[in-house]
């Protein structure tokens, strides 16, 4: 098959770029040949991307540029016309890309991927102003809630029913959890969840819990990953466990003011702040912490950070809310917590940290064949195929 990858690739790359680069690498070794098509905000694919369209972070362009980014257009119909694609798989494309991208593929079979809520959420997180969960359907709630302001909500009617068309355009919706496939339905979007790959441990690995009790976060520093409620939570434990410490591993906007909480809270001492650490640097940090935790306000998508510690022997703590509580089974692989709740985070961190708790080797086993990179690549394959066997428009023509 030829196989063309599309998705705006942000900066700062995470699971849903991650994704891609296991997805790519699989079909390849598969025998199919793969193209990867990305916006130019972030890295390019790291560098290896075959088409790269114009993308802006300037807010001011974005006001344009999200409903329609001409240079994504050219840029698609000219992949469309060197490459032609037998099937589009699309990730991420409201942001830099835009849903006119999508028209653009013309009558390709197109499978779209749905890792966020940006399809159905203007700021994407589905949160409040009180940093609730927004349970509403986007529309004239987003105004009346104070999330957008009027200006930003009057062109979002124009984008959005453009995202929309762009959704209905596509044969395959398939998102990375239950949860978001619940999420689509109760907007009208039909979709099925597939299960995501996650990056194995490597043979040597040995799970080596530090001396004393150590905490793990693994994440992007912006308000909705909850650190700043994980530092709360973390003080509340340190007045019992005075020897406990916190890494912090992850870079973001957050980081300076989290800096600070600490140094307020008088746990600065224990807590460090690693920044941005790449994937061998991780594998330390999986093996000494006595529990990762994942302490988001907002209802995770999925949340592959909390798999990736269980196939690795260290339990996870998440929310009760979102994709994570599909991740974790609490006594087998960790604990949840109320969504936001100091007190109840508080309390499963002083579990986790008063004594060490192991993931047993059949749970190991059973998640790392659950999430294996081959059997997600296998499905996907399958899917990819019926789609193109039963798509009536196929083959395409690259639109005029």
């Amino acid at each position: 098959m030829r196989v063309l990858l599309m998705l705006d690739w942000n900066r700062g790359r995470g699971g849903a770029e991650a994704h891609a680069l296991h997805l790519r690498d699989g079909l390849r070794a598969a025998g199919d040949d793969v193209r990867l098509l990305v916006s130019s905000v972030g890295s390019a694919g790291d560098g290896q991307a075959d088409y790269i369209a114009y993308g802006t972070e300037s807010r001011a362009a974005q006001t344009l540029l999200q409903i329609a980014n001409p240079h994504a257009i050219a840029t698609v119909r000219r992949a469309v016309a060197d490459f032609r694609p037998d099937v589009v798989w699309v990730n991420m494309f409201a942001l830099q890309l835009s849903p006119a991208a999508i028209f653009a593929l013309g009558s390709v079979p197109k499978v779209l991927f749905v890792s966020d809520y940006k399809i159905i959420c203007p700021l994407s997180h589905k949160l409040l102003p009180d940093d609730t969960r927004c349970t509403l359907p986007a529309g004239r709630n987003c105004l009346h809630s104070g999330c957008t302001s009027f200006p930003h909500w009057l062109r979002d009617q124009f984008r959005y029913g453009l995202i929309c068309r762009a959704v209905r355009a596509c044969q395959s919706v398939l998102t990375c959890s239950q949860w978001v496939t619940d999420e689509l339905a109760a907007n009208g979007i039909p979709s099925r969840p597939l299960l995501l790959p996650v990056r194995p441990p490597p043979g040597n690995f040995r799970r080596n819990p530090a001396p004393t009790p150590t905490l793990l976060f693994l994440g992007r520093l912006d308000r909705e990953k909850g650190v700043d409620l994980l530092l709360r939570a973390f003080a509340q434990v340190a007045r019992q466990l005075p020897h406990a410490r916190l890494r912090i591993a992850g870079q973001g906007p957050e980081r300076q003011p989290l800096e600070q909480l600490s140094a307020v809270l008088a746990i600065a001492p224990q807590v460090d702040f690693l920044g941005w650490c790449d994937p061998d640097q991780l594998e330390p940090e999986y093996a000494r912490a006595w529990a990762m935790a994942a302490p988001s306000i907002w209802a995770e998508p999925l949340g592959l950070v909390a798999v990736e510690a269980i196939v690795r022997g260290t339990p996870a703590i998440v929310p009760d809310q979102g994709g994570l509580t599909e991740t974790v089974t609490p006594g087998e692989s960790g604990w949840h917590f109320r969504t936001n709740d100091e007190a109840s985070l508080a309390q499963c961190l002083l579990l986790a940290l008063s004594a060490p708790f192991a993931v047993s080797p059949a749970t190991i086993s059973a998640a790392v064949a659950r999430y294996d990179v081959a059997a997600h690549v296998n499905s996907l394959r399958i899917h990819f195929q019926e789609i193109i066997r039963t798509d009536t428009l196929h083959p395409c023509v690259p639109p005029a």
